[in-house]
């Protein structure tokens, strides 16, 4: 099960809980506009496949949320909120999908974390930005020096913090940012939850 333990080396914490970088895309789509399909290698409990937004809400809504990077503090609150409640979302009818500049190599590794994502839902990779700049979101350059909470350097870009509810017509319900609606990673997985329960 899941191990309440938090250990946020500084730097960590601030990238990832609070990110205050600039150049926060003011292009960000918003609610009306129709979700951008895309196609992406994904991993769930540490298997990789291809994930398709189109084959998703084939099924029903979707949660598609867009992550800094995997194993750093605020990051890994929020998969492990999503894990944790992963049966509620199930029983609404949705999918969720987290998406991060990561390589698939340390999704493999974080989809299957019992501390994080558990197994319960996947994510995939976006390592040059290309899904997030269709969503308007901005790819951060790579910050120097900053290491994961396992101590290990992370050299790719950063996604900045933002989730999209998605119904299953493929139209966007909700758009909602850490940068511009000052909410916690957590607070990112209950807002989203709320929502699709009432679609």
């Amino acid at each position: 099960m899941f191990k309440k333990h938090y250990f946020f080396p500084g730097i960590v914490f601030v990238l990832c809980l609070f990110i205050t970088l600039p150049a926060f895309a003011q292009s960000m789509l918003s609610k009306g506009k129709s979700a951008p399909l895309f196609t992406a290698t994904a991993s769930q409990a540490g298997n990789e496949f291809e994930f398709s937004l189109k084959d998703a809400l084939a099924k029903g809504p979707v949660v598609l949320y867009f992550y800094p990077a995997a194993y750093t503090g605020g990051c890994d609150l929020e998969a492990r909120t999503f894990a944790e409640l992963k049966d509620k979302f199930t029983a609404a009818g949705a999918t969720i999908i987290g998406v991060s500049a990561d390589r698939i190599q340390r999704l493999n590794s974080f989809s299957s974390d019992s501390n994080y994502c558990a197994g319960k839902f996947p994510v995939a990779s976006d390592p040059k930005g290309k899904i997030a700049a269709t969503y308007g979101l901005d790819l951060i350059p790579p910050q120097p020096d900053v290491k994961d909470v396992r101590g290990k350097k992370v050299t790719h870009g950063f996604i900045p913090r933002t989730t999209f509810v998605i119904n299953k017509k493929g139209k966007i319900v909700a758009a909602f940012s850490s940068k511009k609606d000052h909410l916690k990673p957590d607070e990112h997985v209950k807002k989203a939850l709320a929502i699709v329960k009432g679609l």
